[in-house]
């Protein structure tokens, strides 16, 4: 995990004083209703959230995918879209927002380089910007120790032990993502060619699969143009037919728990400690991990806005 804090240190801080309900923070004037507000960005392969919590109401908004190793700039729209429309919501400037204390999680961020163009970009003064995975760990275990597998477009599994967090994947869809969405849907498809070539049987999946794409040739022209969300719009077919009892989706629903069930243990999971299935496609894969990891499955506390506001906080505790 890589992250950046900027301005942590409360160089020149001016003497606290309100006037006619302003507050003066390092020089820069908020309005009393804005003064202990946090803003937070959740940001993945399919969705971006952004949110402000004002007094104990958070006030949040949806935009479209923001993962920024794939497409920065249009990631960065994405943001300053939900950013404007909290804005607006608020009856404030967006500049009101940018300087609040901020946490920003987003998938590839991968190095401090990213993290400190995102910063840029977005006009933040005192913020965190991280990668998605710190933020969905912590909304999901609050402070609780545990464990998650996160998978939706992409995965990762990561634990938390008296609030140390360890982290396991999200590397991306080219060297990981193993269990996501789009690797189950990339699998079918892998299986579905197998299957033209006698090497696996032919399931009911495998042949809808060859029906919808007009055969193998129509599976291997989408394969070299897909996104990682397309691939992913395939996982609730696998998902279905497992239920079904289809032995190709049963095969990969297994193998993705399996992955699982593997990183889980590297991460030093042991019995009686909690797990966290989130992410679309994680609740699939609870009736094929082992049973003793099956009888610690509990809800989430919250969902990776939750913890991103939670993260916030602790950004706006370590200035002056």
């Amino acid at each position: 995990m890589f992250c950046i804090n900027i301005e942590k240190s409360c160089r020149n801080r001016p003497i606290l004083a309100f006037l006619n309900s302003n507050r003066y923070y390092n020089g820069i004037v908020m309005t009393e209703s804005l003064s202990n507000a946090v803003l937070a960005i959740d940001g993945g392969g399919t969705r971006c959230r952004v949110a402000c919590e004002v007094a104990g109401i958070v006030h949040s908004v949806e935009t479209g995918a923001a993962n920024v190793s794939t497409d920065f700039d249009a990631s960065v729209l994405q943001m300053k879209s939900g950013i404007t429309q909290i804005a607006q919501t608020l009856a404030v400037d967006v500049q009101d927002l940018t300087q609040l204390p901020a946490f920003v999680g987003l998938a590839g961020v991968t190095d401090d380089h990213i993290a400190r163009r995102v910063q840029s970009a977005l006009g933040l003064t005192r913020a965190r910007v991280s990668d998605d995975r710190p933020a969905a760990l912590r909304g999901a275990l609050a402070s609780q120790d545990g464990l998650i597998a996160h998978c939706g477009t992409g995965s990762f599994v990561a634990s938390q032990k008296d609030r140390v967090m360890r982290f396991a994947g999200g590397w991306g869809p080219v060297l990981g993502d193993e269990a996501s969405a789009q690797w189950v849907g990339r699998f079918a498809l892998a299986e579905a060619l197998n299957s033209v070539d006698g090497i696996q049987v032919t399931s009911d999946l495998t042949q809808k699969l060859l029906d919808d794409f007009g055969g193998s040739a129509g599976i291997v022209e989408f394969a070299g143009r897909a996104t990682p969300t397309e691939f992913g719009a395939l996982a609730p077919m696998v998902t279905t037919a497992a239920v079904s009892g289809d032995d190709v989706a049963g095969k990969i629903m297994q193998a993705g728990a399996t992955y699982i069930a593997d990183m889980a243990a590297r991460l030093g999971w042991q019995p009686e400690v909690a797990i966290c299935l989130t992410g679309g496609i994680s609740p699939h894969y609870a009736d094929y991990l082992p049973a003793a990891m099956q009888s610690e499955i509990r809800p989430p506390s919250g969902e990776p806005l939750t913890g991103a506001l939670a993260l916030a906080k602790e950004v706006s505790h370590e200035y002056c």
